[in-house]
């Protein structure tokens, strides 16, 4: 199976290096990965030039987009822009942040698992970071989600659910879209995926609203934002975030926000979320 890889890239100086030395290392190199310089003002342009002189797979692309980073809609028209400059005769694509260190056989295993089950749409490991002098499994990770920072996707079901949503909620949304049209979401415990920076580090006040009206526009209604919205500030250990993803909730239904999905998604992934929330308390 043929896979492309696109690694949208933001001041990541600091880490882009390891990231391409992960992806070189592995067991299959891609056909093709194309890293996208989204208007970064640091080294990251000339350190990926470095490596793009060693591996006639990869390429560079340039992408002009303004430097605040708000979720969602940056990093994935930094990832839609790599690929317009892709063919289409990939077998599964591939977003990566570019703060990963991946493991050796890591596409080799993602590879597998496609081959194996033919309904498996999307794939994907575990991310862990680096917390009191040991590699640990990330909070916000869950075992039947796949972390926005590494998506592998197979072709048909990438495009079935429209590509990737330039907004907050990208990374739910294309998965509960996958599941709408009948396709398996598939974690593997075993790949351990090093984090090198913790999700949402550079995320402003205004972001944090994001996500609140985030939990809007995937159509979860008010019971299941609320349910969520207290779940994921637990998680992140911020109780007080609550409050603000539920103002970003209010703020989007206020100004009637345009869904992310139509009302036959929304209504599945309202009947999904709940059947979720009684397996977990019963």
């Amino acid at each position: 199976m043929k896979y492309y890889v696109i690694i949208p890239a933001y001041n990541e100086e600091e880490s882009i290096a390891q990231m391409l030395e992960s992806l070189a290392a592995q067991t299959v190199l891609p056909n093709k990965a194309v890293v996208v310089n989204d208007n970064s003002t640091d080294a990251t342009r000339n350190i990926v030039s470095r490596f793009i002189s060693k591996y006639k797979w990869l390429q560079l692309v340039d992408n002009t987009s303004d430097a605040v980073h708000m979720p969602g809609s940056k990093v994935i028209n930094a990832f839609l822009k790599g690929y317009s400059v892709l063919d289409e005769s990939y077998d599964i694509i591939v977003k990566l942040d570019a703060d990963l260190i991946l493991p050796p056989d890591y596409f080799e295993t993602i590879l597998t698992v496609f081959k194996e089950d033919e309904k498996t749409g999307m794939a994907g490991g575990f991310a862990y970071i680096f917390k009191n002098g040991s590699w640990v499994l990330e909070s916000l990770t869950d075992k039947d989600h796949i972390r926005g920072a590494f998506k592998a996707y197979r072709k048909e079901c990438f495009l079935q659910i429209g590509k990737l949503k330039p907004a907050m909620g990208w990374d739910t949304v294309d998965e509960l879209l996958a599941k709408f049209y009948g396709w398996k979401v598939t974690t593997v415990q075993s790949l351990k995926i090093k984090h090198l920076k913790p999700t949402g580090a550079s995320y402003t006040k205004a972001a944090r609203y994001k996500q609140g009206e985030a939990f809007y526009t995937l159509g979860y209604g008010f019971a299941i934002t609320a349910i969520a919205s207290a779940k994921l500030a637990l998680r992140k250990k911020k109780p007080l975030l609550f409050i603000d993803y539920i103002n970003g909730y209010l703020k989007a239904k206020k100004s009637n926000s345009p869904l992310l999905v139509d009302k036959h998604q929304a209504k599945f992934i309202r009947h999904y979320r709940w059947k979720k929330i009684r397996e977990k308390l019963f």
